[in-house]
C-alpha cells in the first residue's frame, strides 16, 4: 500500500519496503514450456510464486526485517539495506522481464480456481510494470513515482524511521547489525544521488515547490548535531534498556558525522543545483512521455482502463451527491448559512472538537482513539466470519518527519506475531484532526480497515505467502474507504451527527482527489488551482491542503485508488445483495472477498460473481 495516505503507500515510508521488494519480483531460471496438464501448470505457478517470495520480497533485507523474518539463518539480512544503485535496479528490471515471460508460458486453463486468481493477479501486476519498462527510463515502476527523491519519498526519509521502528535491538548482534545498516545508509544516499543526476539529464526535475520542501527537510536534518539524531538516540536508548555493553551512541555518532551527513549534504546540494532549472508546473505532463506516464499511473493505481477524463467526471458527480448529503445533515443541526465547504470549515475550527495542541492533549487524543478501537473490534463478529489474531495500536507519527508527512499511515504486523500492527496518525497540529473526524480515520487505517484486511491476509494459510502481501492499492485503499461506511453501519456514529459528517467529508475528500489528481496531471492545473478546489469544496485548512496537493504531484494517480476502489467494493456488495435477496450474507460476502489476498478489481468482481452463482445454484 501506498498508501497511499492518509496513502498509502501510499503510506510513503511503509510502501518503500514493498516498493523495493517488488523490484526483485521473480528469478530467472523458471520452466520455459507451456503446460497443458493441471499438475504441471500448478507446479509451475507455485514455483513462480516461490521465487516471488524468496528471491523477490524476502531477498530485500528491509522487507525481511519488516516482516520479522531476519532471524536465524537469515540474520545476516539484518545488517543490510536494499541496493538502490542504478545497476542494482537494472538487474531487478531484467529479472522482472524474464519472470513475466515465464508466467505467460503457463497454461492458465490448467489451473485450479484459486490458482487462476493468483495467475491473474500477477499477470496484471507484472504486465503493467514490464510495460512501463518499455516506455520510460525514469522513476520507479512497482509504484508510479517519477522522481527518485522528493518531499515524501527517498532513503533520507525512510531509513531513519525504518531503523527506529522496524529494526529490533535485543542482543549485541542486533546492535552491531544496526551499526552496519547506518554505514549502508550513507552508501544508499549516494546511490540515489547518482540516480537523481541521471534523471536531471533526461529533464525529469521535480516541481520547484517540491524541491524547496525537500531541501528544507534535509537542512533540518543536517542542522541536528550528529549525537542528537534519531539514528544515534534510537540505538543508545534501546541498547541501554537491554543492558547491551558498549558505547553504541558514540559509535553511531561518528558514522553520522563522517559518512551519513556528508552523503545527505551531497544529495541536498544536488537538489539545490537543479533548482534554477525547475518550474512550478505541477503535473507529469511536463515530463518526457508525460501523458503516457499518467495513463500508466492511472492503470496501475486503479487496475482499470478508466481514462483521466472519466475519472475526473466521476469525481465531480460524487462530489455533488456527497455535498447534498452533507447539506441535509448540516441543516438538521441548524447550520444553514454559507456553502457546504464554509460550513465544514466552521465545524473544523469549532473549539469543542479540537484537542489542546500540547503533548498532554495529543496523548488524550491517542487514548480516545485506542478506546474507540476496542469498541469497534467488539462489533467485528457481527460483520466477519474471520477476524485477525494480530492486534493494532495507534501511535503518533514521529515528530521529526510530521511536518511534511501525510495524515497517517499503517504499518503491518510482523508475520511471526512479535510486533502488532500500527496506525500512525500525524499530530503536528491537533487543529488538523478535530474529534468529529477521528473515528472515521481510525476505521480506515486500523479496524475494520487496513489492519483487518492486511493482517487477515498475512495470517491466511490458504493463500501463498507472496499473495498475502499488499500488492494492489485500489483493493487495499478501496477496502479502507469502504470500511468507513462499515463503521457507520456498525453504529459508530449513531446519535452523533457531527461524526456522521466526518464520515461524509472523508468520502468527499477522496472524491475531490479524483478531480484534483486528474486536474493536475491531465488538465494541467496549477498547484494553486488544486489547493483552491480542495479548500473551497471541503472547508479544509490551506496549509494541510498544500501538503495534500503536493503529494499528488509526486505520486501521480495513487490518490485515485481510494474512491475508485471503494466505489467498486460497494457496487459488488449491492449487486450481490440484489441478486441473492434474503440469501445474501454480509459476513460471507466479506470473507469471500477478503480470502484470496489483494487482487485487481476485475479479479475481485469475478470472485464475487462466482460466489453469487454458487449460492444461486444451491437454491
Amino acid at each position: 500500500m501506498s498508501t497511499p495516505k492518509d496513502k498509502e503507500l501510499p503510506l510513503s515510508d511503509r510502501r518503500s519496503f514493498l516498493r523495493a521488494a517488488v523490484y526483485s519480483a521473480v528469478a530467472a531460471n523458471l520452466p520455459t514450456v507451456a503446460f497443458s496438464q493441471s499438475k504441471q501448470a500448478e507446479e509451475a505457478l507455485n514455483a513462480l510464486m516461490d521465487y516471488l517470495y524468496e528471491e523477490g520480497v524476502m531477498a530485500n533485507p528491509e522487507s525481511r526485517t519488516t516482516y520479522g523474518l531476519d532471524k536465524g539463518k537469515y540474520a545476516s539480512a539484518k545488517r543490510e539495506l536494499f541496493d538502490r544503485s542504478p545497476a542494482g535496479l537494472e538487474k531487478d528490471h531484467e529479472v522482472m522481464r524474464k519472470g513475466y515471460a515465464k508466467l505467460k508460458a503457463i497454461d492458465r486453463n490448467g489451473l485450479s480456481p484459486q490458482s487462476k486468481t493468483d495467475y491473474d493477479a500477477f499477470d496484471d501486476l507484472l504486465g503493467v510494470i514490464v510495460g512501463a519498462y518499455d516506455q520510460f527510463d525514469y522513476g520507479t515502476f512497482s509504484w508510479p513515482e517519477p522522481y527518485t527523491v522528493h518531499q515524501l519519498g527517498g532513503t533520507y526519509r525512510s531509513i531513519p524511521d525504518f531503523l527506529h521502528n522496524q529494526h529490533t535491538i535485543e542482543t549485541r548482534e542486533d546492535a552491531e547489525a544496526y551499526v552496519a545498516r547506518v554505514v549502508a545508509f550513507a552508501k544508499e544516499l549516494d546511490n540515489e544521488t547518482a540516480r537523481l543526476k541521471s534523471e536531471y539529464a533526461m529533464g525529469v526535475i521535480p516541481p520547484d515547490f517540491a524541491i524547496d520542501r525537500t531541501i528544507a527537510l534535509m537542512d533540518g536534518m543536517l542542522a541536528q548535531k550528529p549525537s542528537a539524531t534519531k539514528l544515534v538516540t534510537s540505538i543508545d536508548t534501546r541498547a541501554r534498556a537491554k543492558n547491551i555493553a558498549g558505547d553504541w551512541g558514540a559509535q553511531v555518532t561518528r558514522i553520522v558525522e563522517q559518512q551519513v551527513h556528508p552523503a545527505l549534504k551531497r544529495q541536498r546540494d544536488s537538489f539545490a543545483g537543479i533548482r534554477p532549472k525547475s518550474t512550478s508546473d505541477a503535473g507529469v505532463w511536463k515530463l518526457p512521455k508525460g501523458e503516457e506516464y499518467y495513463r500508466y499511473a492511472l492503470r496501475y493505481a486503479t487496475t482499470t482502463p478508466l481514462s483521466a477524463e472519466e475519472i475526473h467526471r466521476l469525481g465531480l458527480e460524487q462530489m455533488a451527491e456527497l455535498s447534498a448529503r452533507a447539506d441535509r445533515i448540516m441543516k438538521s443541526q441548524g447550520m444553514t448559512r454559507g456553502t457546504v465547504g464554509e460550513r465544514f470549515h466552521a465545524i473544523a475550527t469549532d473549539k469543542r472538537f479540537i484537542y489542546p495542541n500540547t503533548d498532554a492533549g495529543k496523548q488524550e487524543l491517542l487514548d480516545y482513539l485506542n478506546a474507540g478501537m476496542v469498541k469497534i473490534q467488539g462489533q467485528l463478529p457481527k460483520y466477519f466470519g474471520r477476524i485477525p489474531k494480530a492486534k493494532v495500536e495507534i501511535r503518533r507519527v514521529p515528530p521529526d518527519i510530521e511536518a511534511s508527512a501525510t495524515g497517517g499511515y499503517y504499518q503491518p504486523p510482523t508475520l511471526d506475531g512479535s510486533r502488532p500492527g500500527a496506525y500512525y496518525i500525524n499530530l503536528r497540529d491537533t487543529a488538523e484532526t478535530p474529534r468529529w473526524g477521528l473515528m472515521t480515520l481510525t476505521a480506515h487505517e486500523a479496524s475494520p480497515g487496513h489492519h483487518h484486511q492486511i493482517a487477515l491476509a498475512q495470517e491466511s494459510t490458504a493463500v501463498h505467502p507472496v499473495r498475502r502481501l499488499s500488492w494492489f492499492s485500489v483493493y487495499t485503499e478501496g477496502w479502507g474507504l469502504y470500511a468507513e461506511q462499515l463503521a457507520d453501519e456498525m453504529g459508530v456514529y449513531e446519535g452523533d451527527p457531527f461524526g456522521q459528517l466526518g464520515y461524509i467529508q472523508s468520502y468527499m475528500f477522496r472524491a475531490a482527489r479524483l478531480v484534483v489528481d486528474t486536474g493536475l496531471h491531465h488538465k494541467r492545473w496549477t498547484r494553486e488551482q488544486g489547493v483552491d478546489y480542495m479548500v473551497t469544496s471541503l472547508g479544509e485548512r490551506p496549509s494541510s491542503m498544500i501538503t495534500e496537493v503536493e503529494r499528488y504531484c509526486v505520486w501521480p494517480g495513487q490518490a485515485t485508488s481510494y474512491k475508485i476502489g471503494q466505489t467498486q467494493w460497494l457496487k459488488l456488495r449491492e449487486d450481490a445483495r440484489k441478486k441473492l435477496g434474503a440469501r445474501f450474507d454480509l459476513r460471507e460476502f466479506h470473507d469471500v472477498a477478503l480470502a484470496a489476498g489483494t487482487v485487481p478489481l476485475m479479479v475481485l468482481e469475478r470472485l464475487v460473481n462466482d460466489w453469487v452463482a454458487s449460492k444461486q445454484s444451491r437454491a
